[in-house]
């Protein structure tokens, strides 16, 4: 069975990879350990399909060494003893390349086996993961590796694969493969960065255009529609979620509304309704708060009616929703204020609560201070009384300060008045 073209698509050179140009190109630390044939340990970190597996395949080759694959989510201790095993045999005459893919999924004991034989020499480790490894990779193993991170591949760095694929398929075929014009580039920019899919794209292209007296001429047309969709990288679970996220409120935050709508549209696309709800929420009580407070009912009534028409309907009370944010006055007073009353309780600066403040019923024989004391605001003049609040120990603590939005500017004055008089 013929292998997959992304299989088949391998680099004879570092030159020939694609992408990662700051991991690979002419100077850089990682070309020059590759070009110097002792490879260390290393850590692949980064999205699927940017040439992970393609590199430690390239490295293998380049070292001499023979090459074993193992994924973390079907791989076990045994599989581990039965590479290091070939140590001793023909096979592994000039070493072993672990390739471990997805070591995210290999748990604390699995790690461990694995770390006996990466210490003494036995095999040359290469592990790839979509997640970030200071989290999820044993620190043991991190200690004796070196992490290097990948990155999505530019759609003109795909565009020229692309064109490079094409002409292998025309080579295996002994046909000739051309592109319409933009078609390349249709692919490149539905894979995300993802040179695999850009791969299958073209590959499935290929299979879908007739042959023609020896030729297949891909439309742009077969591209967009076999490519579809596939620029999204969502996992609910991973680290391209909480880029996401993170990007949405915090263009909400600078008054961004295109970027905000960007990135509300990624959310819907990935079908995740509930984060761009929760954000919203999070964002007009956190970001704008104070400065316009009405904003907070009706963020809530935007995202209750987005929740009860559900999607594709929901992409409009939270559009208009996602803008009112970006569009109103910012105020963060109310987060920090509350933030910094935590920072005093957590660090034990709390004190009693004032004897006025008490739920009293009873004052003991020993008080020689009878009765509560407490002043009741609406008796006095403008509803206000002067008395202590705060405990002793933090009686002139100050954690809430007037922002300089109109609203905040408004109460201070009025409570300057109230409190001045």
């Amino acid at each position: 069975m013929l292998k997959p073209l992304a299989d088949r698509f391998r680099p004879r050179s570092l030159d020939d990879i694609v992408g990662q140009r700051h991991l690979l190109a002419e100077g850089k630390p990682l070309r020059k350990i590759i070009e110097s044939g002792e490879v260390p340990n290393l850590i692949f970190y980064g999205p699927s399909g940017v040439g992970k597996t393609t590199l430690a395949t390239y490295i293998a080759r380049k070292t001499n060494k023979t090459l074993k694959k193992l994924n973390g989510t079907t791989a076990s201790t045994a599989d581990i003893k039965a590479i290091v095993a070939q140590l001793n045999t023909f096979e592994g005459l000039n070493g072993i390349l672990l390739y471990l893919d997805e070591i995210q999924y290999f748990n604390k004991k699995q790690q461990q086996t694995l770390l006996e034989y990466i210490e003494n020499g036995s095999i040359t480790l290469i592990a790839s993961t979509t997640e970030n490894p200071y989290f999820y990779v044993y620190n043991a193993i991190l200690s004796r590796s070196t992490v290097f991170e990948f990155k999505s591949v530019e759609a003109a760095e795909i565009e020229k694969a692309v064109y490079r694929a094409a002409a292998l398929l025309a080579e295996e075929q002994k046909i000739s493969v051309t592109l319409e014009e933009g078609c390349a580039a249709c692919i490149a920019r539905g894979c995300g960065g993802d040179v695999r899919k850009a791969m299958n794209a073209l590959e499935l292209a290929a299979i879908a255009t007739d042959c023609v007296d020896g030729k297949k001429h891909i439309l742009i047309e077969t591209a967009a529609e076999l490519s579809q969709k596939s620029a999204m990288r969502y996992d609910r679970d991973g680290d391209e979620h909480y880029d996401i996220v993170s990007a949405y409120q915090k263009s909400m935050r600078g008054s961004d509304a295109n970027a905000a709508i960007h990135y509300l549209g990624r959310l819907l696309e990935a079908g995740d309704l509930p984060s761009a709800c929760r954000r919203l929420m999070v964002c007009a009580c956190e970001d704008v708060g104070l400065a316009y407070p009405q904003l907070i009912p009706i963020v809530k009534s935007c995202v209750d009616i987005a929740q009860a028409v559900g999607l594709p309907e929901a992409r409009i009370p939270l559009a208009d929703a996602v803008i009112l944010v970006c569009s109103a006055p910012k105020s963060n007073s109310g987060i920090c204020a509350i933030d910094a009353a935590l920072r005093d309780i957590r660090r034990g600066d709390i004190g009693p609560i004032p004897r006025q403040l008490q739920n009293m019923h009873y004052d003991g024989e020993d008080n020689p201070e009878k009765g509560q004391h407490y002043l009741y605001p609406h008796s006095y003049p403008n509803h206000y009384i002067p008395q202590q609040y705060l405990p002793d120990a933090i009686r002139d603590r100050v954690y809430y300060e007037f922002g300089d939005n109109k609203n905040e500017q408004a109460f201070r004055a009025y409570w300057d008045r109230i409190k001045n008089s």
